[in-house]
């Protein structure tokens, strides 16, 4: 079976706003860009942590509960593993640029998992620690520093190596609190809540959604305060979809925001012109955000990622 671990940061974007100061509250116009742009990374750069986590899960018998022992591969990141002490600790040191290319990593990431516990069982539970992990993304050298925990979950049972034969996989993350600090100094909180079901088609097929609901809105993966002080909702309202034959790029899929009384949808799988497209290559996929402001005007950009 082919790797199926380098998964890209699939959500990296980059959205340019020109002529407006970042963390501004004066054009209402901006705000919902940059928040798109600021959960997009957040979300991308957690989920590429979560793919991490898998790599360094599955290739130690201890933690996966399996006899053979693939090598670990996570670029520019040491890994060690402490499996006497109780809980049993991964920890994860990244100091260089990611996989992809696109962003450098530095900080500790600490998986801890109870003695006992193997990752193939079904309601296996992992704590993923996040300490001071900054992202900078190169094309800009915008950056975010991530800390808090998160839990995942492995509900179905199951390794990845092991997909194929068993159809589908699925995982939860959740997390009750991660700070998020911005590199305007804007330091918020924000909660996560999302699906993750793996299956097979011509390689991995991961499809991935919010299961958080408030009031009517269902299918949040994320929420909180964003930088400008507002409380948001970031829904899936359609399942974000990655797939291994397309190089681990998200493929389809849509999130909606909601903040201040106002919404922002963005789409992917685009072109250039906002048209529905199968998978690039190496060029880049499209994302069209629409977004409408308190006076019900509608404005729209389509961004690269």
């Amino acid at each position: 079976m082919k790797k199926i671990f380098p998964l890209i940061a699939f959500f990296t974007t980059v959205i340019f706003t020109a002529c407006e100061k970042e963390g501004s509250t004066n054009n209402t116009d901006t705000e919902l860009p940059m928040h798109s742009d600021d959960q997009s990374r957040f979300s991308g750069e957690t989920d590429a942590i979560a793919v991490d986590a898998g790599i360094a899960l599955e290739s130690n018998p201890s933690f996966a509960g399996r006899t053979s022992q693939p090598q670990a591969v996570i670029c520019n990141a040491a890994v060690t593993f402490d499996t006497i002490s109780n809980p049993r600790t991964i920890t994860i040191t990244y100091n260089g640029v990611n996989c992809v290319g696109n962003a450098t990593r530095t900080g500790v990431v600490v998986l801890s998992m109870p003695s006992g516990v193997h990752w193939k069982n079904a309601g296996a539970a992992l704590n993923v620690n996040f300490q001071d992990l900054r992202i900078t993304r190169l094309i800009d050298n915008k950056s975010i520093t991530i800390n808090g925990s998160q839990t995942f979950t492995n509900t179905s049972g199951g390794l990845l190596i092991n997909l194929p034969s068993l159809g589908t996989i699925t995982h939860t993350i959740t997390s009750s609190g991660m700070s998020v600090t911005f590199d305007n100094g804007t330091q918020r909180s924000w909660q996560v809540a999302k699906q993750r079901v793996f299956t097979y088609n011509n390689g991995v097929v991961i499809s991935s959604s919010g299961i958080h609901t408030e009031g009517n809105l269902t299918n949040i993966a994320e929420w909180g305060v964003n930088r400008f002080g507002h409380a948001f909702t970031s829904a899936t309202t359609q399942s974000l979809i990655i797939k291994q034959d397309c190089n681990f790029r998200l493929v389809t899929g849509q999130v909606t925001h909601i903040s201040g009384g106002m919404s922002a949808t963005a789409t992917f799988g685009l072109d250039e012109n906002g048209n529905p497209v199968s998978c690039p290559g190496n060029a880049n996929y499209y994302f069209k955000l629409v977004w409408t402001g308190p006076n019900g005007n509608s404005l729209i950009r389509i961004f690269p990622y």
